[in-house]
Formats: C-alpha cells, structure tokens, sequence
C-alpha cells in the first residue's frame, strides 16, 4: 500500500471518528436539556411552516400559474415572466422609487437611534431617563394603519397643518395629492416611529462599556463630547456595522402596508415601489406568476445587498455577520 493511500485512509479514518463523536455530544445534549428542545421545537415547527414551506411556491414564477390546474398542471413557461418585467413600461418607476425610499430611509433613518441612544445614556436623572426612554418607545407599538390615519387628519386639506398654514397666510398644500410630499411624509413618520425602539440596541451595548474608562477620561480632561466621541462610539461600533448591514438588506424591502395605506394613483409617480406592484399585478390582476418573478427577483437583489455589505465591511472594519 502506498502513502498516499495510507493517508487518505486515515483521513477516512478521522472524519468517521469526528463525526461520530459530533452525534454523540449532540445526542447527549438532548437528553440532558430535552425541555428547552421541547421548548423551542414550536418555534422551529411554525417557522418552518410559515417560511420554508411556502418556498415552494416559487415555481409559480416558472408557470403560467391557473388556481384550477394548480402548481404541477400550470403551463411551464421558463423565464418568460422575468423577461416580461425587463420590458415593463412600469420597470424604471417602480425600480427608482423603491431604491429612493430604501436610500432615504437608510439615509436619514440610521443615525436617530444611535444619537437617542447616546442621549439617553448621558442623561444624569435616573426617572427622567426612564420617562423619556418610555416615551420613545410608544410610537413602535402604534399599529401602522393608525400611523397613517393620524398623518391623513394632521395633513389633508382640512386637517391642522393646513389651517395653521392658512391662518399664517400660506395657502393649503395637497399633501397626500402631490408626488413630491409622499417621500418626506414616509420618511420623517418613519424615523418618528422608529427611533425610539431602535435605540434600545444600542443603549444595550452602552451600558457594556467599561465605565473606568469614562472616569479615566474624565480625569484627563475630556469634554462630554470628546467621551462621546472616543469612548462611546468606538464602544458600540461592532453594533453599528452590524445592524448597519442588515440596513442594506432591507433596501429594496420597503414597508408595503405603510406604502399601501399612504399612495393613491395621484401620487404612483413616486410612491409605486416593487411591492406595491407585485400586489396589483398579483392580487388584483391575477397575473400570479408574473408577479412571483418580480417578488424572487426582488429577493435575490436583497440578498446581493446584505451579501456585499457583509463583505465590504468584513474588509473594512473585520465586524460582518459571517
């Protein structure tokens, strides 16, 4: 027998043992916490069934999809719904103003709850910290058709925005009829319900810093600013960047109810994204497969994103997700 045969056995050899004693600790494991498996297992079981399971339906996007013939009988149709879509008179629309609202959003909505975080972490009164912390949170738990509601009441052409302006001598502004206004009102409503829940991450990763190194800062001399500035955001960088990518993977994933309840046909110039359109497509004109494939590839430019900016900050900082 040569060498190399006799290593090559022994490479066998090793990944037979290591994989035997990887089940043996794994079945171990079980039977020393089977409660907290037992515990988990509904949640693995429902998000198994309501987001791995419907993965086949994919193959709707490959057919001309028929509710009577269902998945197997519809007609295979290849790649001629996404060669539909790279045609569609609506394509450039919809494309811009999903990546406008996504760059917006990442934009001006990403610092808020760090600079939130911060405030609340440098505020001295304990109780005023937790008031304005709960304060913060409220919007988070409003359900978003209220959001919208309150938005309608504040700006149509009656509400309070309207009469303050009238009564200042300005004339009323068609807020919800005008296509420039809907990109403001969707973001700043955004931030407003956001920024408060998202600081609690970071306000987590604040209290995890060393507090010697405030005090040592403090005694060098250093401004509040200046601990800011290198104790506090260095402290929560790792934080930053990774929630920073999961950021850019939602880019192309805008908030279809918020969009839905706030657009109308007067204002599809701007505010039409990709997911309003795969619902009208779908829902509405019944072409499912057509809008299957807009779906997929939506999700695939997704992932391209959150990949790339995994990969761009694993360069840059040496924080990324994987």
């Amino acid at each position: 027998m040569s060498l190399n045969e006799k290593r090559t056995i022994r490479r066998a050899a090793a990944k037979q043992l290591s994989q035997h004693t990887v089940c043996r600790q794994i079945a171990r494991s079980f039977r020393q916490q089977y409660v907290l498996y037992l515990m988990l297992l509904p949640v693995v079981t429902g998000f198994v069934i309501f987001h791995y399971f419907p993965l086949y339906g994919i193959i709707i996007a490959f057919k001309d999809y028929d509710l009577i013939d269902s998945y197997l009988g519809s007609k295979w149709v290849g790649l001629k719904h996404f060669a539909s879509f790279f045609r569609d008179p609506y394509l450039y629309r919809i494309i811009k103003n999903t990546l406008l609202l996504g760059i917006y959003g990442l934009v001006w909505g990403f610092a808020p709850p760090i600079i939130l975080a911060i405030m609340f972490h440098e505020m001295p009164g304990r109780l005023a910290r937790r008031l304005t912390q709960t304060v913060s949170y409220l919007p988070h738990f409003i359900a978003v058709v209220i959001v919208v509601g309150m938005l309608k009441s504040l700006l149509l052409s009656t509400g309070i925005v309207n009469q303050v302006l009238v009564g200042l001598g300005f004339e009323a502004v068609n807020f919800f009829g005008e296509p420039g206004w809907f990109r403001t009102i969707f973001i700043t409503s955004g931030i407003w319900q956001g920024a408060g829940w998202g600081s609690i991450v970071y306000l987590a990763s604040l209290t995890g810093v060393n507090l010697e190194l405030y005090d040592a800062a403090h005694i060098d001399g250093a401004n509040r600013i200046q601990r800011i500035r290198h104790i506090s955001i260095p402290g929560i960088f790792p934080v930053i960047t990774i929630l920073l990518i999961l950021k850019v993977g939602k880019i192309v994933g805008t908030n279809f109810e918020k969009v839905y309840l706030m657009y109308n046909p007067l204002i599809y110039e701007t505010a039409d994204v990709i997911a309003t359109y795969v619902y009208r497509r779908g829902i509405i004109y019944r072409d499912f497969g057509y809008a299957t494939a807009v779906g997929l590839l939506n999700s695939i430019v997704a992932f391209v994103f959150i990949y790339g900016a995994n990969a761009l900050s694993r360069r840059i900082s040496s924080n990324s997700l994987w």
